[in-house]
C-alpha cells in the first residue's frame, strides 16, 4: 500500500494504478455499444445552472481555453475538432461522440475513490486535485459542445421541416 511507502514510491505505485484504471475505462468506453451514449439519459440532460451552456461560456469563459487542450480522435476515427458536415445523422453522431468522452472522462475522475483508499489525507487530495485538473476540462468541454451541437439540430430539423412544407 502506498501508505507505507515513501513519496517517490506512494507516487509510482499511485500513476501505475491510475494508468490501469485509465486504460480499463478507456477499454470499456469504446467496447459499450453506441446507444449506451444517448444525449437522451439522465446523466447527459442538461442542469439548471449550466443555463443551457451559457454558464461555461460566461463563468468558466471556456471560449478562451478549450481550443488549446488536446482532442482525441475517438471511435472509428470520429474528429470533434470541428464540424465535417451539417446532416441531422452526422450531428446525432457528434452528440453522441460527445456522451461517450464525457462519460470517459467522468469515471476517470472516480480514481478519486481509490486514491482516498490507499493514501492518506494530504496525498489523496493532492493527486485528486491533478486527477480532476487533467479530466473535469474535457468533461466541460464534450458538455459545452453538446449543447450548441443540439441546438445546431433542432434549428436544421426545422428548416428542413419548412422546405417540405
Amino acid at each position: 500500500m502506498p501508505r507505507e511507502e515513501s513519496i517517490a514510491g506512494a507516487l509510482i505505485v499511485n500513476i501505475l494504478l491510475g494508468c490501469i484504471w485509465h486504460f480499463i475505462t478507456y477499454i470499456i468506453c469504446i467496447s459499450v455499444d453506441d446507444s449506451f451514449y444517448d444525449a437522451d439519459k439522465k446523466m447527459y440532460q442538461p442542469h439548471k445552472w449550466e443555463r443551457n451552456g451559457r454558464f461555461y461560456s460566461d463563468v468558466l469563459k471556456i471560449n478562451r481555453w478549450k481550443d488549446h487542450l488536446p482532442q482525441y480522435v475517438g471511435k472509428d476515427g470520429f474528429s470533434k475538432d470541428h464540424l465535417e458536415e451539417v446532416s441531422v445523422s452526422y450531428l446525432d453522431r457528434f452528440i453522441m461522440e460527445t456522451c461517450r468522452a464525457e462519460w470517459n472522462h467522468t469515471m476517470n475522475c472516480l480514481y478519486a475513490v481509490v486514491l482516498f483508499i490507499i493514501n492518506d489525507l494530504i496525498m489523496a487530495f493532492g493527486l485528486t486535485v491533478v486527477l480532476f485538473i487533467l479530466n473535469l476540462p474535457f468533461a466541460v468541454i464534450q458538455r459545452y459542445n453538446r449543447f450548441r451541437l443540439q441546438k445546431l439540430r433542432r434549428t436544421l430539423i426545422r428548416h428542413e421541416k419548412k422546405l417540405t412544407c
